[in-house]
């Protein structure tokens, strides 16, 4: 496995930091990983080591305002950055495998950022991975979101705590450990972030019909943060015939840091093995 990183140019200039691992033989695929709030590229090691060895080659990001990329922590002026980011962090990928079938995994926040790009960029998609994606109700008290909705327009960049406990993401207590002594980790959210998030899942929900690339959601069935009812609707109302549904009993947020990691790596790799041969697959699991 080969590992490096750097940076790309974002949207206004930023320099956005990413990270990938390449395997050591001849990619198959590549698969782009986009995190979640607070998150950053360095907590998808058990993805990173199961699928690499097995032929796919990884990149990861840093949104603006996470992990190594600058910006203040959890703020961004508009959903338009995050989605000009996303399209600047694909355009790299994509340049750098342009025979590969390309691959993007979304978790939390970060699939909500896929989800958007996917309604208005399709064909640069071989398909989208949604982990517990925050498009319905999250694990924010309804009071925090009502004062940054009404905060955003005054003071947009007011910082509020998002409340989400550390352990909401993983039930091993060795991760729990480690996410609370990672520096790179943050728990910051905005209040304008507040209102375009809100404002991006409701167009999201309104546009699921519209949606047209394969897809695998997964979701644990005791996620704290994102509720996997959500998902489960996500799933029902996607048109398309090339889907897949699959909730992992008693799991929380962070499925590939949870206790089902080596589990949901597998499900992962056999789906994309699926797609990168072609085939369909029309189901709804439940582990």
């Amino acid at each position: 496995m080969h590992h490096s990183e750097g940076t790309f140019t974002g949207q206004d200039g930023l320099a956005l930091y990413y990270q990938r691992w390449l395997p050591d033989g001849d990619a198959q695929a590549v698969l782009g990983i986009v995190p979640g709030l607070g998150s950053h590229s360095g907590l998808f090691s058990n993805l990173v080591n199961y699928l690499v060895p097995r032929g796919y080659a990884i990149y990861s990001v840093d949104l603006r305002g996470h992990g190594r990329s600058p910006g203040q922590r959890g703020y961004i002026n508009a959903w338009s950055e995050f989605r000009a980011d996303f399209g600047s962090f694909w355009q790299l990928v994509t340049s750098q495998h342009p025979t590969l079938p390309g691959f993007v995994l979304g978790h939390s926040l970060g699939a909500v950022i896929v989800l958007d790009y996917a309604l208005r960029q399709p064909d640069t998609l071989a398909g989208v991975i949604a982990m517990a994606p925050a498009i319905g109700p999250v694990g924010v008290s309804p009071i925090r979101l009502a004062i940054g909705q009404l905060l955003s327009q005054v003071v947009p960049r007011f910082t509020l705590n998002t409340g989400i406990p550390q352990n909401a993401g993983s039930q091993d207590a060795a991760v729990v450990a480690a996410y609370q002594h990672d520096p790179l980790r943050h728990t910051k959210g905005t209040a304008r972030l507040v209102t375009e998030f809100l404002q991006t899942v409701r167009y999201l929900r309104s546009h699921i019909g519209n949606l047209q690339i394969p897809m695998l959601i997964l979701h644990g069935s005791a996620d704290p943060v994102a509720l996997p009812a959500s998902s489960q609707l996500l799933f029902e109302q996607l048109p398309i015939a090339d889907k897949e549904y699959r909730e992992y009993p008693n799991a929380y947020h962070d499925l590939h840091n949870d206790i089902y990691a080596e589990q949901v790596a597998a499900d992962i790799s056999n789906w994309l093995d699926r797609h990168v041969r072609g085939e369909l697959t029309l189901c709804k699991l439940r582990d």
